[in-house]
């Protein structure tokens, strides 16, 4: 499916958008990708998202990208005796090991691991921030805290850490029985929550064995101090602003945001920017001014994505939702202020044969009357590199394997098409032009520049380049071989 703008859409499936019919609704609306919230929802309601979704990719023939999100490590308070307590700023409130239900003075951290890395100084954050404690006094079990922002702390409500990296893995008992199923299951990209070190992208990438792409989920600040570390052995990334927010001043997450995405742009690897980007639609048909702002925000910074959550996982206004993403993607992406603002931030990458390829690429069709980009991708690594150039033409990227033409829905700008195995590079320029044809993206009177590697069907090997003319029967006379 040929969208009309370059950033894709991600949207999260839940109790608003279930069948077939709603979750069709939103791809033709605009959504490229489904998100799977694994913190929601059983095995067998996963499994019967998941089907639809493949059968609305076969009936509208287009290759649509499933992100599985794992839940991650979630720490939580205990119980309270009265359900709730009312905490005051600068009292003293004690957490400890004990697994009695609280009161006014102290409550159950269930967490070993919290109080074996805290030192004093830390701060806790509880139920999104909204309480936040400082640790006068720990040891092992216990932890001393003044209360610093008071209110209303209830049963289990969340636990935030922010100055200390936890001795705890990124995957719980619960997220290594939710990989195994999804991957199982074939889902395209696996969603790393509570990612404080690259080890925990690696634990990950082991398990998943080749079945599913690893997105890192940048939400922790150990995240964010490790991040070159973790982009490294990462295949994406999310930046995930919700609990950044929660964990760093507000202040501090739009500059951390422009700089995840344009390191990860450099590194051609796809970044999506999530969490509140149109929550207002969760319950109103319209976006406030400032969720507008926020969404063009992500485009005109170059990210491959941008991302709904509870707007169509759970609002009253998914489709409208998504249609309104769609509206500012393009009307963002027709702004002449966009390319400047694309272009200035493009780092040029000559370090290999395949970086010279694509930047001449792009070069050549904007220096002439080119009409698209095609390359031929084995693991979609040629396709990612064109990506980075973010070209003023479209990109269409020809591979015979189904699971790369699906994760590359997730990159900007690319189109995918689906050919078979290719043995000479007069075959791809034919299956090039024919999808561009297809596509309506070029006609027989125009050119597109083609891209492929020599010996086909080996990952990483892309080395050659052609103008080509869109007629076929000129290439087969162009071409003697």
């Amino acid at each position: 499916m040929q969208r009309k703008r370059n950033v894709k859409i991600v949207a999260t499936l839940g109790p608003a958008s279930t069948t077939y019919e709603m979750i069709r609704k939103l791809h033709e609306a605009g959504a490229d990708v489904f998100r799977l919230n694994m913190s929601h929802g059983s095995h067998e309601e996963i499994r019967e998202r998941h089907g639809i979704i493949r059968q609305i990719e076969k009936d509208v023939g287009s290759p649509i990208a499933i992100l599985a999100d794992l839940q991650g490590p979630k720490l939580r308070v205990g119980t309270f005796a009265g359900d709730s307590e009312e905490l005051v700023a600068g009292a003293s409130f004690r957490l400890d090991l004990d697994p009695a239900d609280g009161d006014a003075s102290r409550v159950c951290l269930p967490h070993k691991e919290i109080f074996d890395a805290l030192e004093p100084g830390a701060s806790l954050l509880v139920n999104d921030g909204k309480i936040r404690l400082k640790v006068t006094a720990c040891g092992a079990d216990y932890a001393d805290c003044e209360v610093i922002a008071g209110g209303t702390i209830s049963n289990r409500k969340g636990v935030n850490v922010p100055d200390v990296v936890l001795p705890l893995a990124a995957l719980s008992e619960k997220d290594l029985s939710d990989l195994e199923f999804v991957c199982q299951l074939g889902v395209d990209w696996l969603a790393l929550s509570f990612v404080q070190r690259p080890e925990d992208v690696n634990q990950a990438r082991e398990l998943a064995a080749g079945r599913a792409a690893i997105l890192s989920k940048i939400e922790k600040p150990a995240a964010v101090k490790a991040f070159a570390d973790i982009l490294a052995v990462s295949d994406g990334i999310m930046v995930a602003r919700g609990d950044l927010g929660v964990e760093l001043p507000v202040q501090a997450v739009p500059p951390i945001q422009k700089r995840l995405v344009r390191t990860t742009r450099s590194a051609a690897k796809p970044v999506i920017v999530a969490t509140q980007m149109l929550e207002s639609m969760i319950d109103s048909p319209m976006p406030t001014r400032a969720e507008v702002s926020d969404v063009a925000n992500g485009i005109y910074e170059g990210a491959d994505a941008i991302m709904l959550s509870a707007e169509s996982a759970a609002g009253d206004y998914p489709v409208e939702a998504v249609m309104t993403m769609d509206a500012v993607a393009q009307e963002v992406e027709s702004d002449p202020t966009y390319r400047d603002v694309i272009e200035a931030a493009r780092k040029i990458e000559r370090k290999t044969v395949p970086d010279g390829i694509v930047s001449a690429a792009r070069e050549i069709a904007e220096a002439t009357d080119i009409k698209a980009i095609a390359c031929f991708t084995q693991s979609g690594t040629t396709a990612a590199l064109v990506a980075r150039e973010r070209p003023r033409v479209p990109i269409i990227a020809l591979t015979p394997l189904t699971g790369t033409a699906r994760r590359l829905s997730l990159t900007w700008g690319t189109t995918c098409a689906m050919t078979s195995e290719l043995e000479r590079f007069k075959q791809a320029v034919v299956s090039a032009a024919r999808a561009a044809r297809e596509l309506g993206i070029a006609g027989e009177e125009d050119s597109i520049v083609v891209t492929a590697g020599v010996p086909f069907n080996v990952a990483g090997s892309t080395n050659i380049l052609r103008v080509a003319p869109c007629a076929e029967r000129l290439i087969f006379s162009a071409d003697p071989e």
